[in-house]
């Protein structure tokens, strides 16, 4: 939608097609945000590209050509007013990720974008002169074009419609692809008690992952959500990017940090302030002003301590175990829950088959690629959308400039 109203922008010469497989616009957009779509995030320039994993560098151009800032103030001069929440995340005032999709078709409708829907693409017709002249529907019909924009999209969400077509595409063509990888997905774990926690979410805590070689992989501070099998939430998520398929079989590691606002002398202290406050008391029934209800029993059970055992009868190897437990709760990562929970797809077309200052293919004139196709993937909080406006934008603004020559 960003590649075909930039196209249409540029030149009012253009005649721009956007053909659509779904029998709607935005299918995807629709979900992302828990319905609420965070579009971008209104973090600092330099940070933006510091929370790009894959290929930040072949970002620079269409960053800088349509940045976070571009992208907000885009969207609030037509109307869609904007709030920013913590971790300075962008959603629509609304809460309505559909408001952005309205949005969006009122931009192609006043630039007579001619869209068609529930019309996918099987292939990219080449001319004789070894350039994009058009596309091949997915009905066999063959439709012209001076040039060719491919935003197929990753394999996240298959319930949105998403395939490996652009993959396909872009194989067929001799395009070089990096395999598709799920990314920003939920993680699934080895420890049993862990399904014992489901449903709790635990706020302000620091997450450390480590590869099978104890290499540190990721470290981050946030929130995380204990499921039926294993992880999620913004932190798991984020540290999901930094795994790759072949680092699963070494069993990384997940060190959890309880209390990261306190050191460990901290802790102990705070510890038998409460023990000394709870004499009599059970050691099972000790924890209740320190962690949640529902962790409680585990802690106890992981602690080897005695349940019954009372307060001022717990050694002190035992409490510094204790402390050790709360500063590092660890989870053994044995994968991934894949596409069908990702949000993203990691890989695509390799960057090096594209020119990063206009999009376009550097195997085949007048083919562009934009959005989660490209080999460029970032961290969850809006970046990834922002990819999908900037690389859309650059891809729509230089297909037009170049069919108005």
């Amino acid at each position: 939608m960003m590649a075909a109203a930039a196209a249409a922008d540029v030149s009012k010469n253009n005649e721009v097609m956007l053909l659509e497989k779904n029998e709607k616009l935005g299918k995807k957009l629709f979900i992302t945000g828990k319905g609420r779509c965070n579009l971008t995030n209104a973090c600092d320039e330099s940070d933006f590209l510091n929370s790009v994993i894959s290929n930040p560098k072949f970002l620079y151009s269409a960053f800088y050509g349509f940045t976070n800032k571009a992208v907000m103030d885009f969207f609030e001069g037509r109307g869609l007013a904007l709030k920013v929440e913590r971790g300075e995340r962008v959603f629509p005032a609304s809460d309505h990720s559909s408001d952005v999709i309205r949005t969006l078709e009122r931009d192609l409708k006043e630039k007579h974008v001619d869209v068609r829907l529930n019309t996918g693409i099987s292939g990219v017709s080449i001319s004789d002169e070894g350039t994009a002249c058009g596309v091949i529907t997915d009905r066999g019909e063959r439709l012209k074009a001076d040039r060719v924009i491919l935003a197929l999209g990753g394999v996240s969400y298959p319930g949105c419609g998403a395939t490996d077509d652009g993959f396909r595409i872009a194989s067929e063509l001799g395009i070089e692809t990096r395999a598709a990888e799920a990314s920003l997905v939920p993680l699934t774990v080895m420890e049993e008690w862990c399904t014992r926690l489901q449903g709790l979410s635990l706020k302000n805590v620091a997450v450390r992952l480590e590869a099978g070689n104890r290499k540190p992989v990721y470290s981050g501070f946030g929130e995380m959500l204990f499921t039926h099998f294993g992880v999620s939430g913004p932190l798991i998520l984020s540290a999901s990017s930094y795994l790759k398929e072949d680092m699963y079989k070494k069993e990384p590691v997940l060190h959890i940090d309880l209390k990261p606002a306190i050191n460990e002398k901290q802790l102990d202290e705070r510890i038998l302030r409460d023990f000394s406050e709870t004499m009599n008391k059970q050691f099972g029934n000790s924890l209740g002003r320190l962690l949640p209800a529902k962790l409680i029993p585990v802690i106890t059970e992981l602690s080897g301590i005695d349940p019954k055992k009372k307060v001022n009868e717990v050694t002190r190897e035992e409490r510094e175990g204790l402390v050790s437990l709360l500063k590092d709760l660890r989870l053994t990562i044995t994968g991934n829950r894949g596409f069908n929970e990702a949000i993203i797809t990691r890989g695509g077309v390799r960057v090096k088959e594209i020119n990063p200052s206009t999009m376009e293919s550097k195997r085949i004139k007048h083919l562009y690629f934009a959005g989660e196709m490209i080999d460029v993937d970032a961290l969850t909080g809006g970046f990834n959308l922002q990819i999908a406006w900037s690389t859309g934008r650059l891809a729509g603004e230089s297909a037009g400039t170049a069919g108005d020559e």
